[in-house]
């Protein structure tokens, strides 16, 4: 039977189980779902911190940006699962085996999503909890459920997996923050505006837009990804990049390889796909381009992705889209969100607001197929089963 924890408690992990290594932290929730004139947005978090109780770098941020450590030691499942068998709202997997060294603490945190912008806080949140089992009997090791004593917070620290005298134990913290996720980044020395500058790229996080402005050349949507390594999966993986387009006067389409749709961008609709790659194992990955000049012509796009064959094992694949625009700096989507067997996603959607610019957010939601996909973003167009041969 699982342990049941109050506030302040601490437990050993693996003094009294030498052979534990692999867990799954599951967090879960209760709100309004309607506050402020928004959704709730919960999002799980982990930061991996050295002994002075702060990270050694931006990769020790565990989050929806950021799903996976170097070290393979803890990763994020992904933004908003749909329950499962636990019934949890978002999983973190943290292997103790694999957490490097210096590492001392393991601090999960839960945030709500601009709190300060939607006028939410943990006040409007109930029956939130955090229980860790072991993933090799899937036995709850313990349960630790938070209650109902916070008011104004944005975010709070729920528990830790910590180190002491070489095994591991956890402790149910149950802290509140008020300034969200940016004042946790502070406390634990994340500095946000750091996060991928190594790269000189901008990351686009849910919720936010980036504009692609009209312009002389070509705006490259490039699409990368591997190959799935558990064996498992068959013969592996086939993802294929491509698009919704709506011009202005308009007439509406699709561009991908599957029924050998692959555009034009000389012609409308200004959008080209350069080639379809099945293997996962091409340097420069697959590529939409899309006319800048013509952007004005352009009234939306809706870029996705789907696998034409395998498993839909998303997080092996490990997919990101780079986008390039003429005098800008590169946008990075990245594809997150791994909760999901569905085999289409959506990944970003472009809207022409003011004729000369497309206003680019990131969308990466999953769809069972084309015909899901183009009613959850009002299309309209009439599907038939295609094929690459």
């Amino acid at each position: 039977m699982a342990l049941s924890l109050r506030k302040g408690q601490k437990v050993d992990l693996t003094k009294g189980n030498p052979g534990l290594s692999k867990l799954m932290v599951g967090l879960g929730w209760d709100t309004n779902k309607y506050s402020g004139g928004y959704d709730f947005d919960l999002d799980a978090t982990a930061f991996l911190l050295k002994a002075d109780g702060r990270v050694s770098s931006n990769n020790d941020f565990i989050y929806y940006g950021n799903l996976k450590h170097s070290s393979g030691s803890v990763c994020h499942m992904g933004d908003n699962l749909t329950g499962g068998a636990t019934g949890d709202d978002e999983q973190v997997y943290v292997d103790l085996r694999m957490v490097p060294s210096d590492i001392e603490r393991i601090v999960i945190a839960v945030t709500i999503y601009d709190a300060d912008k939607r006028g939410q806080n943990f006040g409007q949140v109930s029956n939130a909890y955090i229980h860790i089992l072991d993933t090799t009997n899937n036995n709850e090791i313990l349960r630790y459920d938070l209650g109902e004593d916070f008011s104004m917070e944005a975010s709070i620290v729920v528990g830790e997996i910590y180190k002491y005298k070489n095994e591991w134990k956890f402790n149910a913290v149950g802290s509140g923050f008020k300034g969200g996720l940016k004042a946790l980044c502070m406390n634990y020395g994340v500095n946000l505006e750091l996060q991928d500058r190594d790269r000189g790229a901008i990351v686009l996080e849910k919720g936010h837009k980036v504009s692609l402005k009209k312009g002389s050349g070509e705006i490259l949507i490039n699409l990368n990804w591997s190959q799935p390594q558990n064996k498992g999966f068959g013969n592996g993986i086939d993802l294929d990049l491509g698009c919704l387009y709506e011009l202005q006067d308009g007439r509406k389409g699709v561009v991908q390889a599957l029924g050998n749709c692959f555009g034009s961008l000389v012609n409308p609709p200004y959008i080209s796909l350069d080639g379809d790659d099945r293997t996962g194992l091409a340097v420069d990955g697959e590529n939409l381009r899309v006319n800048s000049a013509m952007i004005p012509q352009i009234k939306r796009m809706l870029v996705y992705t789907f696998i034409y064959e395998g498993a839909a094992n998303w997080y092996e694949t490990n997919g990101v889209v780079t986008v390039k625009c003429p005098g800008s700096r590169d946008i990075i989507v990245k594809m997150d969100e791994y909760g999901s067997n569905l085999t289409m996603c959506g990944i970003a959607l472009l809207e022409n607001r003011d004729g000369q610019s497309l206003s680019m957010e990131k969308v990466v939601k999953f769809y069972g197929g084309h015909v899901e996909l183009d009613k959850a973003f009002g299309w309209g167009l009439r599907w038939v089963r295609g094929s690459k041969d």
